[in-house]
């Protein structure tokens, strides 16, 4: 275990809402500020990717968004419906939404002000990726670099999730501690694609921190509606001025590859790492990689094996 500074998990109020939140390594050090996606707690950014990362010469900050892990839960909402999806897709019919990308953007913002950091390098992961999308368009001062990771620009054209992958995304939720913890494995098995013998070692450990830490099935249900009523940000992703990393995996089932070389054309400047075999998840093999491609765009070097869409 790498011995970096940590300040252990505390609250912020952030645009009239409470964020949990945690950092790693000195205070002085340039800000990472990791935005997790869907459902996902901040501890899906693991602690040792945290700490290997601080340990380039940031302050990384996690937390949770809002609607999940220890952060403030809304309420209202329904569970989204296949009728609504086709509707969506086919007619164009709009999602109902408690709140949209936009408002999970302003809670980033507001958590930048609670720490009093003028600016920070923003790296976002699925959802994360879309909510850093929108800092970056809305705030651009805010955004030293920004690192898009197996995201999109929300462009209707581009593929739809494989089967399998939409399936579980749209699958009733677990409703008892072990269900939780058997989905969770379930659930990284299809995302990860293939075989990960260090991360299936830990999807146990990683299903009980985040049961204990509290679930919130309604609220990951709310952030889906948010994703899907916030519509293509392909247009305004062309007034993106910070230095732009798009890491996708070549096998992603969820948002497919199509989706990251759309993301980097759609950004001015915006330079692509395509990493073989990486599915819809951060695998601890491919750590080494990523990380050493975060830094290099924060330290405005550009990343090895880039490749172009």
């Amino acid at each position: 275990m790498l011995d970096v500074p940590h300040h252990p998990p505390a609250l912020a109020k952030a645009n009239g809402i409470e964020l949990c939140y945690e950092a790693f390594g000195a205070d002085d050090a340039p800000p990472i500020v990791l935005i997790m996606g869907l459902g996902a707690q901040m501890i899906m950014w693991d602690d040792e990717f945290c700490r290997q990362l601080a340990t380039r010469g940031f302050r990384v900050i996690r937390f949770d968004n809002r609607d999940i892990g220890q952060s403030t839960k809304f309420s209202g909402g329904r569970r989204l419906t296949a009728a609504e999806l086709l509707k969506l897709r086919f007619l164009r019919i709009p999602v109902a939404s408690e709140y949209k990308l936009i408002d999970m953007a302003k809670d980033t913002v507001g958590l930048l002000d609670a720490l009093n950091i003028e600016s920070a390098h923003l790296v976002g992961a699925s959802m994360g990726g879309m909510i850093a999308q929108e800092v970056a368009i809305n705030y651009p001062k805010r955004v030293r670099t920004l690192t898009s990771i197996m995201s999109t620009t929300g462009n209707p054209r581009l593929p739809q999730p494989t089967r399998e992958a939409a399936l579980m995304l749209m699958a009733p939720p677990p409703t008892t501690r072990d269900e939780y913890i058997k989905r969770f494995a379930q659930t990284w098995k299809v995302l990860r694609v293939g075989h990960f013998p260090q991360d299936e070692a830990k999807d146990r450990e990683r299903a009980e921190r985040s049961y204990a830490r509290g679930l919130s099935p309604a609220g990951v249900g709310r952030q889906l509606r948010a994703v899907l009523a916030s519509g293509s940000r392909k247009e305004r992703l062309k007034a993106v001025k910070a230095p732009t990393l798009v890491i996708h995996g070549t096998v992603d089932p969820l948002v497919p590859p199509a989706h990251g070389k759309d993301t980097t054309a759609s950004i001015p400047g915006a330079k692509l790492l395509m990493i073989e075999g990486m599915g819809h998840a951060l695998p601890i093999p491919m750590w080494r990689t990523i990380i050493e491609a975060i830094a290099k765009n924060a330290q405005g070097e550009t990343p090895h094996a880039m490749s172009v869409p």
